[in-house]
């Protein structure tokens, strides 16, 4: 399994996950066995201007299957469940801490970012 996350930097072990999935400048890919983490590697953000579908598609060809993010529009929402990829929203934090909250089974967010206009113009589109 890979868990996609969008990162505010890359730091290694200490990159947070950004909080507007679609400015991300870097995002990280977790790869995990058997609910262990077995590594992980960062790739810059190649659609930082990006169209429609652009970073769904980007994201499902390096194959996660979850992503965990803070908050996104419903279209990109739209578009990562097209490709089957489950969409975990209102996490912020460290990422490889989200990941590991993920496996235990005990991350929780928060949706509080739903009522930011910088997210409810996605919305309207």
């Amino acid at each position: 399994m890979i868990i996609a996350l969008p990162l505010e930097e890359n730091n290694g072990e200490k990159s947070r996950i950004s909080r507007h999935f679609g400015r991300s400048e870097y995002f990280g890919f977790v790869d995990v066995e058997n609910n262990e983490i077995k590594g992980y590697r960062i790739l810059k953000n190649p659609f930082v201007e990006h169209g429609v579908g652009d970073l769904p598609d980007f994201i499902h060809k390096n194959g996660a299957n979850i992503l965990i993010a803070y908050g996104m529009g419903e279209r990109a929402i739209e578009f990562f469940n097209s490709y089957g990829i489950t969409v975990i929203l209102g996490v912020e934090g460290n990422f490889l801490e989200a990941v590991k909250k993920y496996l235990e089974g005990n991350l929780t967010g928060s949706m509080e970012w739903r009522g930011s206009e910088e997210f409810g113009h996605h919305d309207r589109d």
